[in-house]
């Protein structure tokens, strides 16, 4: 591909906000349907400050990455999977749904015209940013008249910096993610919020991370604070099962689906009892963000418990490598997966 890069040094990228060229706006009105849309220049936006989106909420999000891949082409991971969610997590907070076309198009033009800003092969990706949100100004509780959606980009290194390690979790007693019938299942951007007092705690108590517990029994766990559980024990792997408090990861959705048919795993989406991750032959997240990191330990009611070994398990390795090699184009697609630009 003859692409001139921008002079950027590719290996001190971390996880954070990197303006780029463009990015992608388009407006609508309730009750209407999402059409048009331009790019138009990096930088801020201006509304109202009785916007809906700023008094109740009512937004959502996606995420995604455009990689540099082996091929020496720039493509997209499963894309198709991101528009139905952000249609279904639309559809749950009152706001017009876009079609998955109208959608990969969109996200497509800005990565196209962004092009030169993601990473090189095996640098990293371009991290793609849809939001949608209540534009229309509200003071009464309720939906708002006018709804504005914009996609930016962001070249991207890895979000755990330092290589792939054991993440340390802490079992959380205090703080539930997301209530059972609520809106954990899609990307409303209030879920994240409630995330950002029980993480900021545990970093600062020296832990990565959250293992949030079912709100509705907490023998159970839920989701990691970033990114979706999985335990293997044997040949079986489990996670736990979607529910109105569990996020429909497309990186979940593509470990189930490799663990069956790659690794031969019997794969089961169920109830995820915490004291069995803690007999685990191993355990490990799964995200758009961390792709599949290892579970060293997790402490729980003061209780430090190993995971395995504590490092990263055989199942998690082959899974990661398989999924990157896929990602990356350096081996076969047989799913349909990949979306070149």
């Amino acid at each position: 591909m003859s692409l001139n890069k921008q002079n950027i040094d590719w290996d001190q990228l971390g996880f954070s906000v990197f303006p780029t060229r463009s990015m992608w706006k388009a407006t609508c009105e309730s009750g209407g349907g999402w059409s048009g849309g331009e790019l138009v220049p990096y930088g801020n936006i201006e509304m109202s400050p009785a916007a809906g989106v700023l008094h109740y909420g009512q937004g959502v999000f996606e995420g995604l990455k455009a990689y540099h891949t082996a091929k020496d082409r720039i493509v997209l991971f499963r894309p198709d999977m991101n528009g139905q969610r952000i249609q279904d997590s639309c559809r749950r907070l009152c706001m017009p749904e876009m079609t998955t076309e109208y959608f990969m198009d969109a996200v497509k033009k800005v990565v196209g015209d962004n092009m030169d800003y993601v990473p090189p092969y095996k640098k990293g990706g371009l991290y793609v940013r849809p939001v949608v949100w209540g534009t229309g100004p509200t003071i009464g509780v309720a939906p708002a008249d006018s709804y504005t959606f914009l996609i930016f980009t962001a070249p991207v290194g890895p979000y755990f910096r330092g290589g792939i390690k054991p993440l340390n979790l802490i079992a959380s007693e205090t703080y539930h993610r997301a209530a059972p019938k609520g809106i954990g299942n899609v990307k409303a951007i209030g879920n994240y919020s409630a995330s950002l007092e029980p993480v900021m705690k545990a970093k600062a108590d020296g832990f990565h991370e959250v293992l949030y517990l079912r709100a509705d029994d907490e023998r159970y766990v839920d989701e990691v604070g970033s990114a979706n559980i999985f335990m293997r024990k044997g040949n079986k792997l489990v996670t736990p099962r979607l529910s109105g408090s569990i996020l429909p990861g497309i990186t979940r959705n593509s470990i189930l689906h490799l663990a069956a048919h790659q690794l031969g795993l019997d794969v089961e989406e169920g109830d995820l009892l915490l004291e069995d991750i803690f007999k685990a032959d191993e355990a490990f997240c799964a995200g758009t963000a961390v792709v599949v990191t290892p579970i060293g330990q997790i402490t729980f009611q003061n209780e430090t418990h190993q995971i395995g070994d504590g490092n990263m398990g055989e199942a998690a390795t082959e899974l990661r490598q398989t999924l990157v090699g896929i990602q990356r184009e350096e081996i076969d697609d047989p799913y349909g997966w990949i979306h070149p630009v």
